[in-house]
């Protein structure tokens, strides 16, 4: 087996402590994966170990410095997607944690996992995108982002989101006020990242102008949605109607973002999910992209993902468990 030491010069401006992370906790992790040995002399980095793993690890390195001289801070989520990302193959260029755009306080928002990457590469590149996964992996924060950079570039002309709201059966004209007072409980999610992004006076202020809109998926129909950047929003609570009314709403230059979460269905048990069915039919057709976001792109408190985790594997128990139990009684019964 042959071994490469290579050597790595990098720029004065490098800060090595975070280079190599508290307790060196970030080469350690590299180290780890590819078997290498990482050290730090005369403000070179020598990395030693079996040839391609040697380069891999040097690559690694490479990104992880280039991410810090931009300004970007190396912890845990960027560091495994890093990782993953040369695993899965990415060997030809960057990792790609670039700015999307800065909120309204001036602070950039970055995509931070390498199913975020993968996410907003996507939204780059494709009219629409299905993004699905669980909760706090930023499905709706980064497409609302991107519909506002989009909005600010005037790439598009507006932004409209909608979202089923199923609790209230999409009947909500017995709630009080107009239609901004009773489907901003079911928006929440949507109008914070609005005001993160935008900031509340020119959110109010775009909305007056109908360049923002917030509305119930059942006011979409009838529609043709041109110059606009679309999303929907918890879309694991639409029906299969209701998800192909809102495909042939598309008119053009305009983009649509629909996000969900499987595990969180709220239809009637008699009702299918429009989202769960979806891929095999869209997955042929060019201009149309899914990304499956997972528990390792959760950005949320750190015990989020150790949480989605335990009822994964929870559920998983009770469905072979019930599995099992159907079994036994079938062989029981006369």
């Amino acid at each position: 087996m042959s071994t490469e030491t290579t050597e790595l010069i990098y720029p004065t401006s490098t800060n090595y402590l975070d280079l190599f992370g508290c307790g060196d906790r970030n080469i350690r992790a590299v180290e780890d994966r590819y078997g290498v040995q990482v050290v730090c002399r005369d403000g070179a980095v020598k990395i030693t170990g079996e040839k391609i793993s040697a380069k891999k690890a040097a690559k690694i390195v490479k990104e992880m410095d280039a991410l810090i001289s931009s300004g970007t801070h190396i912890d845990e989520h960027t560091l495994s997607s890093a990782l993953d990302y040369l695993e899965s193959g990415g060997s030809n260029g960057p990792v790609g944690f670039d700015t999307v755009i800065l909120n309204a306080k001036g602070r950039q928002i970055k995509p931070r996992s390498l199913g975020q990457c993968l996410y907003l590469n996507a939204m780059m590149e494709n009219d629409i995108v299905f993004s699905i996964g669980p909760a706090g992996t930023g499905k709706t924060y980064l497409a609302v982002a991107m519909a506002v950079s989009a909005l600010i570039n005037r790439a598009v002309q507006k932004i409209i989101l909608c979202r089923p709201a199923v609790e209230a059966g999409e009947s909500l004209g017995f709630l009080p006020g107009d239609l901004k007072d009773k489907v901003e409980p079911y928006f929440r999610p949507l109008y914070d990242a609005l005001i993160d992004t935008l900031g509340f006076e020119k959110l109010q202020k775009l909305q007056d102008q109908g360049i923002v809109e917030v509305a119930p998926l059942a006011y979409m129909r009838g529609r043709t949605l041109a110059n606009a950047s679309i999303i929907l929003d918890e879309a694991q609570n639409t029906t299969s109607r209701q998800m192909k009314m809102l495909l042939t709403r598309l008119g053009v230059n305009s983009k649509l973002v629909v996000t969900g979460d499987v595990t969180q269905i709220d239809l009637p048990h008699n009702s299918k999910s429009g989202l769960t069915e979806i891929e095999p039919i869209l997955a042929d057709i060019k201009g149309v992209a899914f990304i499956t976001l997972t528990s390792r792109d959760v950005v949320r408190h750190r015990l989020v993902q150790d949480i989605i985790k335990a009822y994964s594997k929870h559920e998983s128990t009770n469905t072979f468990n019930n599995n099992q139990n159907n079994h036994t009684q079938r062989e029981q019964s006369p």
